[in-house]
């Protein structure tokens, strides 16, 4: 039976440029799709964070380069919370599977490890 499922991605962001924000989303957006063996199609929508010291460039740039051109997209700025992981970007992907939650691969990727060893 298909049903909506969540996974989820954090990375580290070499430092506050388009490009970097860019590389870094990508790259981990495309890891993401790639090891769940996802279908485009089946995306319902993305959400992207961003911590508040990285602001030069919307990440949800990198889904509409790889073609996900009609999934619906949302980027936020996360909770400033006092000594967070700083240049964090996170993605949640909801996608619609007949995959189980529990079979659903989650990354952590640089730093960004730190916030779930238990995934790594």
């Amino acid at each position: 039976m298909r049903s909506v499922r969540g996974i989820r991605g954090a990375i580290t962001v070499s430092e506050n440029s388009k490009e970097a924000i860019t590389e870094a989303s990508t790259l981990l957006l495309r890891e993401m799709i790639d090891k769940n063996d996802l279908n485009l199609d089946d995306i319902c929508s993305i959400f992207f964070s961003l911590t508040q010291d990285l602001n030069q460039d919307f990440p949800a740039s990198s889904a509409r380069k790889i073609g996900l051109t009609d999934t619906p997209l949302l980027c936020m700025t996360e909770i400033l919370v006092p000594g967070s992981l700083e240049k964090c970007l996170r993605i949640l992907i909801h996608v619609n599977t007949d995959k189980t939650q529990k079979t659903m691969k989650h990354f952590y990727l640089g730093a960004a490890q730190k916030l779930r060893p238990d995934l790594g």
